[in-house]
């Protein structure tokens, strides 16, 4: 319980860090197992939808057992039809495990909060909000497993381009597996679907690879 409560109050102080607190804005990328303390990971992805195509960096670090963070950034195309804009794309989140898998129930269940934001000519979008991310790791051969994963957030978005400011509510939902073909590479694959948003495209596809380190 005293964990839960500190996860929590981190998730809920993210939104007043700033963006150099660092999101799964963009993506859920991973289950909801944290790196072991003192562990680290690096991701590549690439995000596709009906009118965006991006590419996307992570770098997860963890100093407290049961809890990691992570670093993102990349670059974002969206074709508008009538205009093209390319964005950078920089945000955090701070993940932290409540429930493991075994006595406590089937599922790997964590809470945290995420931080986004996307810039552009004439063009800035902040978002923030928490989530729920529930996976389980299924053991394959010796040292393989595949996890699948999923996880429903709040977002909050806020947009400015030219004289528009304009703010949204939506529900991301994200579902996807990750196969861990060896300790040290693990390929996976995702669908994003954000429920509400009237900013972006309703479905999205990411795929990419997550290496520890």
């Amino acid at each position: 319980m005293k964990r839960l409560l500190v996860i929590l109050s981190c998730a809920l102080a993210l939104p007043m860090l700033a963006p150099q607190a660092a999101a799964q804005s963009f993506g859920q990328y991973g289950g909801a197992d944290p790196l072991p303390v003192n562990g680290r990971l690096f991701g590549v992805y690439l995000n596709a939808s009906d009118s965006v195509v991006g590419i996307l960096g992570q770098l997860r670090l963890s100093f407290y057992p049961g809890i990691d963070f992570g670093f993102q950034g990349g670059l974002a195309r969206a074709d508008n039809g009538a205009s093209d804009r390319t964005t950078l794309r920089l945000g955090g989140d701070l993940k932290g495990l409540f429930s493991r898998a075994g006595e406590q129930g089937p599922l790997d269940l964590a809470v945290g909060g995420h931080l986004g934001v996307e810039v552009g000519d004439s063009y800035n979008v902040l978002r923030l909000g928490p989530n729920l991310v529930a996976s389980r790791a299924l053991p394959v051969g010796e040292n393989g497993a595949v996890v699948p994963y999923g996880s429903l957030g709040l977002m909050f978005s806020r947009v400015s381009a030219g004289a528009a400011d304009e703010s949204d509510f939506s529900f991301p939902m994200r579902a996807g597996i990750e196969v861990r073909a060896m300790p040290e590479f693990r390929f996976l694959a995702e669908l994003q679907v954000s429920i509400g948003d009237d900013f972006n495209d309703d479905v999205g596809l990411a795929a990419g690879i997550n290496l520890p380190f």
